[in-house]
């Protein structure tokens, strides 16, 4: 079983004193850095002021919220804690360029995503404390539950203890941020980064963007309009999934009619066979090794050609196209 950690676990009072630089000031970057401001913590923002030829806008962002915005190597130097929450593809070279000279004993290096750390994109000096802490939420839900008076389910890992202290700064951030109030899962780097590449290649994004292109493109084919089409595959989805999230798969089936019920159990693990489980092990095998993670690398590296391509054919797809009609026609009635 695994240790779930709630607000008694935690002593805010560690971080007294101690200054957390966020290290990107994106949807994830903003979020955590409001949350942690709100609870009397001291912030700074390390960012890139200028992309191109052209103003950041989240260094700009940054500064309209009221941070202190600074370079990242400047933020690095003058923080106690490193706190990463770049795109991961960014996380090795900018370690190496503007904080790795600013990793002291008595320093702690943190994220929200273990990729960098358990793939040896990032390799700290042995003297300081590596950990993660992670909400599990997009950052607006994450804030919005923070404003509400309670806050996200999260996950606290660490993975080096340097100082001896470094489960207890973890936890105290997850409180500043109210994870503990929603409770945060105890794991590890490994287990959180081979899920979190798992979940979403197989089921949250690679299986269910799959899995609603192809039944749309199964009914169009078959001569079936568009519009029903899109509100049968991808409308009704958010519906579905919301009734699982709030209890289950048995509340779901509770909802639905006996009809759909009956479908699920006879037509459903002809789609998701035993081939399908083979092939989802298969993934796990590839980012356990590593070889998801040396091929991602390799295509950032290069400029990222094919993922740019695949994002400009998902946007050509008829359901893309379609969808984008269909939601212009309702929101022209409200």
């Amino acid at each position: 079983m695994v240790n779930i950690l709630h607000d008694n676990d935690a002593d805010i009072a560690i971080l007294n004193g101690k200054t957390i630089a966020i290290i990107g000031y994106g949807s994830q970057g903003s979020a955590q850095a409001l949350c942690l401001r709100d609870s009397g913590i001291n912030v700074i923002i390390g960012e890139t002021e200028v992309l191109g030829d052209k103003k950041n806008p989240s260094w700009e962002n940054a500064k309209e919220a009221g941070f202190e915005v600074m370079t990242i190597e400047q933020a690095a130097e003058k923080a106690d804690i490193i706190h990463m929450l770049l795109p991961d593809e960014h996380h090795g070279h900018i370690y190496k360029d503007s904080i790795e000279k600013h990793m002291k004993a008595g320093k702690s290096l943190s994220c929200s995503h273990g990729f960098n750390i358990v793939f040896k994109q990032i390799v700290p000096p042995a003297d300081v404390d590596v950990i993660m802490v992670a909400p599990k939420s997009p950052a607006t839900e994450e804030r919005k539950a923070y404003l509400e008076g309670f806050g996200v389910p999260g996950l606290v890992a660490v993975y080096q203890d340097g100082s001896g202290k470094a489960k207890e700064t973890a936890l105290a951030m997850a409180k500043a941020m109210r994870f503990t109030r929603a409770g945060v899962l105890e794991c590890t780097f490994e287990q959180e980064t081979y899920e979190d590449l798992f979940g979403e290649q197989n089921v949250l994004c690679g299986g269910l963007v799959e899995l609603i292109k192809t039944g749309f493109e199964v009914l169009t084919e078959a001569g079936y309009p568009e519009e029903m089409a899109y509100f049968e595959v991808l409308h009704e989805m958010k519906l579905i999934v919301d009734l699982v999230f709030e209890g289950g798969i048995q509340k779901m089936n509770s909802v639905i009619s006996n009809t759909a019920e009956w479908g699920e159990y006879v037509v459903g693990p002809k789609i998701i066979d035993a081939d399908t489980k083979k092939r989802m092990a298969q993934a796990l095998k590839d980012v356990e090794s590593g070889k998801f993670a040396k091929e991602w690398m390799e295509e950032a590296r290069n400029g990222c050609p094919n993922l740019l391509a695949k994002r400009k054919a998902l946007g050509e797809h008829p359901i893309e196209i379609a969808g984008k009609r269909i939601r212009g026609l309702f929101e022209q009635k409200k």
